[in-house]
């Protein structure tokens, strides 16, 4: 399975330590290389400020046109800051979500901030909800 950052900074290499065997594919859709290899299953992930929502809806966008040629599992946001989203943006990741087959929400974590490892044991329980759920879909 491959992160997919539709934004620098989104939090791709953060959501892959978490899961083994999963890999960043950087901030473009992977490529299938030959016709008979199944679809690759992907990630988006993206911050929740505005640029970050904007660039998700447009990939989310993409995926839905066909040209991406994924197996889309969902979208991870990851808050851009601790504490409540104001409105629009609320009603901006709402929206986008709509279109999504799921979607996850990681909280603020300052020590992620500071640098500090990450860590699914240490990881708050919607994190770690996630990591299970992921886990279980690629089974």
């Amino acid at each position: 399975m491959w992160w997919l950052g539709v934004h620098g900074g989104a939090g791709e290499r953060t959501m892959a330590a978490l899961i083994q065997g999963t890999r960043t594919v950087g901030h473009a859709w992977p490529v299938v290389a030959t016709p008979n290899t199944p679809a690759p299953r992907v990630v988006l992930v993206a911050r929740t400020h505005a640029r970050g929502l904007l660039c998700l809806q447009a990939a989310a966008t993409e995926w839905a046109s066909g040209q991406a040629g994924v197996d889309l599992l969902g979208a991870v946001l990851i808050a851009d800051a601790p504490g409540r989203l104001p409105r629009p943006l609320r009603d901006l990741m709402s929206l986008v979500s709509g279109g999504l087959p799921r979607t996850w929400h990681v909280p603020w974590m300052e020590s992620w901030r500071r640098g500090e490892a990450v860590t699914a044991t240490e990881a708050p329980r919607a994190v770690r909800a996630l990591i299970t759920e992921i886990s279980d879909l690629l089974k």
